[in-house]
């Protein structure tokens, strides 16, 4: 049994996390300010003996012997990470030196949850981890994007400095069960605009190429990085290589879900990025890592969720 501090606990990916390193035996403290979290994620766990919940924001320091520290906290969506810029960015610089504090003075192992945003708008194609990106940093996304990039120098820095036992990991686009309905990510608003027939929206031409990720790859990803050896600190690329329009997307999603849903057209969002492939050689090559769950048989998984939830909530109406 470790003891395991989760950061964005309560989150759709920290959700998930807690949940399986409860369920392989591990005392979690989930921590989390409920600011994109949701207690719905994590209510299964509550009254478990190996799970904790704390109301903590990583902007302010926090005390506890762990083992092992995931920091996955941030508002990961445009619209939520837009709405109050400044608190984003504090919110991956403070909680990264935070973080990183508490694991130099327990001498914990810490992974940092960082992004494919990183690579920016990216000219290299696909990214691999020495590609240092193409980026802008006085931008609208660049307040989540130069903050992730930040986090990572703060990492590396700790690392060299102070020995602190690092692991960065470079999350590309992900989807599944615990997905906010209105976080404005592609996947859940295509899926709940099909699900209840209504337009879906697709920016510029739809032409624009996202690889997707089920979480319980992902998952497992972290998990293996995680406990793999203090030689390596990262960063690696862990996501799906297959890539896909957005249209291609929106199109699927039609299928899948039976919608009668017309596709329309709006305008492109700034510093929205044309591609977005992860090149996942170090990953399979270190870690024995590639993605098992491909795209219809996610997707099925996600529609099934969204579905019960649109469900449950006409029902209470």
């Amino acid at each position: 049994m470790k003891r395991i501090l989760v950061t964005g606990g309560a989150g759709f990916i920290g959700s998930h996390l807690c949940t399986r390193l409860v369920n392989e035996g591990n005392d979690v403290i989930c921590l989390d300010n409920f600011f994109t979290g949701s207690k719905q994620n994590i209510i299964k766990l509550i009254g478990n003996p190996n799970f904790e919940l704390v109301r903590h924001d990583v902007i302010n320091p926090f005390h506890a012997e762990v083992d092992q520290i995931y920091n996955l906290a941030c508002p990961a969506s445009p619209v939520h990470y837009q709405y109050n810029p400044i608190k984003t960015i504090k919110t991956s610089v403070m909680g990264a030196i935070n973080m990183l504090g508490l694991a130099k003075r327990t001498n914990a192992k810490i992974l940092q949850a960082s992004t494919s945003e990183v690579y920016g708008d990216p000219i290299i194609h696909p990214q691999t981890e020495s590609y240092w990106g193409n980026v802008n940093t006085i931008g609208i996304r660049s307040c989540y994007d130069e903050g992730k990039r930040c986090a990572e120098t703060l990492f590396m820095d700790y690392h060299r400095q102070n020995r602190v036992r690092i692991k960065i990991i470079r999350i590309f686009n992900t989807y599944g069960p615990n997905m906010n309905a209105n976080d404005g990510r592609v996947v859940s608003n295509f899926i709940v605009q099909a699900l209840q027939n209504e337009d879906i929206t697709l920016y510029g031409e739809g032409l624009q190429t996202r690889s997707f990720q089920y979480i319980d790859d992902l998952v497992e990803g972290m998990i293996r990085v995680m406990n793999s050896g203090d030689d390596f600190t990262g960063p690696v690329n862990i996501g799906n290589p297959n890539e896909f329009t957005i249209r291609e997307l929106a199109e699927k999603i039609i299928m899948l879900t039976g919608s009668e849903s017309a596709i329309v057209h709006k305008e492109l969002p700034l510093d929205d990025p044309k591609q977005r492939q992860p090149d996942i050689t170090l990953a399979k090559k270190l870690f024995d890592w590639e993605p098992v769950i491909q795209l219809d048989e996610g997707l099925g998984k996600t529609i099934d969720y969204f579905r019960k939830q649109i469900t449950n909530r006409d029902g209470d109406k």
